[in-house]
């Protein structure tokens, strides 16, 4: 099949290579013209277009455009492409947008007779080798005809083991991707998961970070009134290699998983972890899972916490922190500790 792939970062240069290696065609775009002859020369896309117009002139009727771009420009994009398409023309959303502008977008296209599709892509700067778990929203037909690429994109059967009980032809989701319902469910899918996400990495941080500070009773305490004072320092003198720790979780642990992989490399770079500030960005999935789930009154407080967690990384925070310790000083003459 023939893509017209809109987006070549990272993500979309290597689902680009996913797809030529399964044989399709890929016309590629992206608004850096060296962008798109440097893939050109790689040979990671089919064709290079010069913009969005020459994009969709070379491909044929009905055209089928990946979106690879930040969920803030797909409206724009979609401003600039709609003038473009004929009927049966399918747009696939492959970023992080909000579900609830899938809704929108897609009742908007279908007015000309074009399809709508959203797909959560999740898989990363390793998806090349790994491929991409996909969560997809949007009309049967659309899903159905597009079903060549999104198989190519897929994992894989292989690269899980059968869960206990399936039987027979491995299924869509088996293969690594899943038609999760009508336009919006792909990304509503792919939201929550991103908000497990938060929660699980923010579960090994805060792990790690016990463990990193296992050795507190011997260090030398600032001795004050305004401190609580390690009560037993004899039960926390463990100065535990961390690195060497998450190798061994890795190995027949239940909290093994591909994010404490990547977490042994990162301390195997880097022991302390010191090339890195600890500002830790959210792009917005954590924030519309923990509105759908009090829209919808589902507990969720570890996701939301998680949430909170990044916000203070940034140092979202600190103001608070301030009229704490302005509080604490008013009322008790609490001087701030530098311990």
């Amino acid at each position: 099949m023939q893509i017209g792939l809109v987006g070549l970062g990272r993500m979309g240069a290597n689902m680009s290579r996913r797809w030529l290696s399964a044989g399709h065609t890929v016309v590629g775009y992206a608004r850096h013209a060296d962008t798109v002859n440097g893939l050109l020369a790689d040979k990671a896309i089919t064709a290079g277009a010069t913009s969005l117009k020459d994009l969709v002139g070379q491909l044929a009727a009905p055209r089928v455009l990946w979106l690879m771009v930040p969920a803030a420009s797909v409206d724009a994009t979609l401003d600039e492409i709609l003038p473009l398409l004929t009927r049966d023309d399918v747009v696939v959303d492959g970023g992080n947008s909000y579900y609830v502008d899938d809704l929108r977008r897609s009742r908007a296209l279908a007015e000309d007779g074009i399809h709508y599709l959203d797909c959560g892509t999740s898989g990363g700067v390793a998806g090349l080798e790994r491929g991409y778990c996909l969560m997809i929203g949007g009309d049967d037909v659309a899903v159905k005809r597009l079903d060549p690429i999104f198989l190519a994109l897929a994992p894989g059967v292989e690269s899980a083991p059968r869960t206990p009980g399936r039987i027979g032809t491995p299924t869509k989701a088996e293969q690594g991707y899943l038609h999760c319902g009508p336009s919006g469910a792909g990304h509503f899918v792919k939201m929550v998961h991103n908000g497990i996400e938060y929660g699980i990495m923010a579960a090994y941080a805060e792990g790690l970070n016990i463990l990193k500070h296992a050795d507190a009773g011997l260090k030398q305490r600032e001795i004050s009134a305004e401190i609580t004072p390690l009560r037993d320092p004899d039960i926390y003198k463990y100065e535990l290699d961390l690195p060497d720790v998450a190798e061994v979780w890795r190995r027949g642990s239940v909290v093994a998983s591909w994010l404490l992989d990547l977490t042994a490399e990162a301390f195997l770079r880097s022991g302390d972890l010191s090339t890195f500030e600890g500002r830790v960005s959210d792009s917005g999935e954590g924030r519309w899972t923990s509105i759908a789930a009090i829209d919808v009154s589902a507990p969720a407080p570890i996701l939301t916490t998680a949430l909170y967690e990044r916000f203070m990384s940034r140092g979202e925070a600190d103001f608070g922190d301030r009229v704490l310790s302005a509080m604490r000083f008013g009322f008790g003459g609490h001087e701030e500790s530098k311990g």
